[in-house]
C-alpha cells in the first residue's frame, strides 16, 4: 500500500494536566499523538515540543513499523527531556515518509473523565 498522509504535522494545542484520578495507566492524565503509517517501509519520526516561555524541547525520535500505528504518549517522552506536566506546548511531527497524525487527551482530575481528540494540521 502507498504511504497515505503528509510529512509534516502541527498540533498546536498540548497539555498534561497535572493530575489525576487513580493510579492505572489507562486512567492517568495524558495526551497522545496516534500515528499511521500505511506504507511498506519504516516512517523515522521526529517530534519538536514548542513553549510560551522557553527554547523548543526535542528532537524526540522514534520509528513506526510498515504498516502500523503507534500511539506515542508524550507523557512517556523522556529523551532528551521529560515532558512537563502543567505547562503549555505545541509540537510539530516530522516523518521522513507521509504518515497520518491525530491528537488526544485524556483529562482524568475529576471522577467525570474528559477525553477529546482532532485531527494534528497537515503541513506537508
Amino acid at each position: 500500500m502507498e504511504h497515505l498522509g503528509k510529512t509534516t504535522w502541527v498540533i498546536a494545542e498540548g497539555y498534561i494536566p497535572p493530575g489525576s484520578t487513580g493510579d492505572d495507566k489507562a486512567f492517568i492524565s495524558h495526551e497522545t499523538a496516534c500515528m499511521l503509517n500505511t506504507g511498506d517501509t519504516p516512517a523515522q519520526v521526529e517530534v519538536t515540543l514548542f513553549f510560551s516561555d522557553r527554547d523548543p524541547a526535542g528532537p524526540y525520535r522514534m520509528t513506526i513499523a510498515p504498516r502500523r500505528t503507534l500511539h506515542m504518549r508524550f507523557n512517556d517522552l523522556t529523551t532528551p527531556e521529560a515532558v512537563p506536566l502543567g505547562t503549555d506546548y505545541a509540537s510539530v511531527i516530522q516523518s521522513d515518509v507521509p504518515i497520518v497524525v491525530q491528537h488526544t487527551r485524556l483529562d482524568s482530575r475529576q471522577a467525570e473523565l474528559a477525553i477529546m481528540t482532532t485531527m494534528a494540521w497537515p503541513a506537508g
